[in-house]
């Protein structure tokens, strides 16, 4: 037993989180086992958030929940749990007590939904911030660079008079010589 601990923790596939375990399917366990983890975001903003986020308990589990009920394993415990209450004869038709209790599933649910579409709010206001912040940082920076053009601009103008003064002093003196040369 204890080598198979061993073997399982040198299997490549045990070591990213999932266990494979004897004579099941892999389908099986595709089919049960919920949407994989997303990776973390690599937006410090979004880190920043998503840690303050997690400090608070309910925040955590409402999203345990909402990624519990988002799977397709929710929607096969559905199809199990309803199969087996009319097969199995629970209640009879109209099937009130089953009614209710799907209504008042469905009203948490909308509610945990809710909660999500919040948080995806609040994921998209912090990446809008982080890109306005950029945004009057390039602007900051642009009009830092427009300054700096204008500047180098009138310093090539000045260059170019004083060549333009300087050729036109050194036209006049050739002038000079030449023309004092002949007489």
């Amino acid at each position: 037993m204890a080598s198979d601990t061993k073997t399982e923790r040198a299997d490549p596939a045990t070591q990213n989180g999932s266990r494979e375990h004897h004579g099941q399917h892999p389908l099986f366990r595709k089919l049960l086992i919920p949407a994989p983890k997303l990776k973390p975001p690599v937006d410090p903003a979004l880190l920043k958030h998503e840690q303050e986020r997690a400090e608070a308990t309910q925040n955590r589990v409402a999203d345990k929940i909402t990624t519990f009920s988002g799977s397709m394993l929710f929607v096969y415990l559905h199809i199990i749990w309803f199969g087996c209450w009319i097969g199995f004869g629970v209640e009879k038709y109209p099937f009130g007590l089953l009614t209710m209790i799907v209504s008042l599933e469905a009203i948490f649910l909308s509610t945990f939904v809710m909660i999500s579409q919040n948080r995806a709010d609040a994921k998209r206001q912090v990446i809008a911030d982080a890109q306005w912040k950029t945004v009057q940082e390039e602007d900051k920076q642009n009009e830092e660079l427009l300054q700096l053009s204008h500047h180098i601009l009138d310093l090539t103008q000045e260059v170019r008079a004083l060549a333009k003064d300087d050729h036109l002093g050194n036209d006049a003196k050739a002038t000079n010589q030449i023309g004092g040369g002949d007489k």
